[in-house]
């Protein structure tokens, strides 16, 4: 009965926050910051009606004012509630083109200034992520992406592709790896307290003088460490149970 409740609930919501993130960005369109506008508007309500505790220990992530690309692990439709939560300022993400048909979602997704590519045409794929290099060298703007390119339902972080990481290069600007501990798993929303939840920020990588030949290495580095954090957050949260 309590999940029935909560699906209601949340389904009222996302239809409002809906509604809400349109006016807001048919006001001022494609605006930088709508991202993050809307993505709390999304996850703080959320998080309370799903009754998620969110630990965040984010301030390489805040604290850094120039452009960069944000990489998060990926684990299920519930990341918008979870890590909408940590979206800095001036930051846009990259999304499927699908994303634009989700009603109310979509038009809203688009008019925040967000990427939608088209994965299934290589050409029009490349240019987008043309605009999105520009739009880090020159408008100070961040790019968030799930580099898995897909959901890994909680499990290990699946190989990364190599858009991100590309962009980072060509635009001469860092890597912040944002990593969620393994919710997807553990969460129950039949019960009143749904689930603990971590979220932490890395250092940034710098790739200012890297090339494309340095760019399988910085994959694997990158992945690797935010493994080792999801690890980490995992056993700190079985210890606390």
């Amino acid at each position: 009965m309590l999940f029935f409740l909560r699906m209601l609930a949340m389904a009222v919501h996302f239809i409002l926050a809906g509604f809400l993130g349109l006016f807001l960005g048919l006001s001022r369109p494609f605006n930088p910051d709508n991202s993050r506008l809307c993505a709390r508007l999304y996850s703080l309500p959320a998080l309370w009606l799903l009754r998620l505790k969110l630990k965040t220990d984010v301030e390489s992530l805040l604290a850094h004012r120039s452009a960069c690309v944000i990489v998060a692990n990926h684990q299920s439709n519930y990341d918008l509630y979870v890590l909408g939560r940590v979206v800095p300022h001036r930051t846009v993400s990259i999304g499927k083109k699908s994303l634009k048909w989700v009603p109310f979602f979509g038009q809203l997704y688009w008019l925040a200034g967000n990427v939608l590519l088209d994965r299934g045409n290589a050409l029009k794929a490349k240019r987008a992520m043309l605009t999105t290099t520009g739009t880090l060298k020159h408008k100070n703007t961040s790019i968030w992406v799930f580099p898995e390119g897909t959901r890994n339902l909680g499990e290990d972080i699946l190989p990364f592709k190599k858009g991100a990481f590309q962009m980072a290069i060509a635009a001469g600007v860092p890597i912040i790896p944002v990593c969620a501990s393994s919710y997807a798993k553990h969460i129950r929303l039949n019960r009143w307290n749904s689930g603990n939840i971590m979220i932490r920020s890395l250092p940034a990588i710098p790739t200012a003088g890297l090339k494309l030949d340095d760019l399988p290495q910085l994959m694997l580095d990158c992945r690797a460490q935010m493994q080792q954090c999801i690890n980490a957050m995992d056993e700190e949260l079985a210890r606390a149970a």
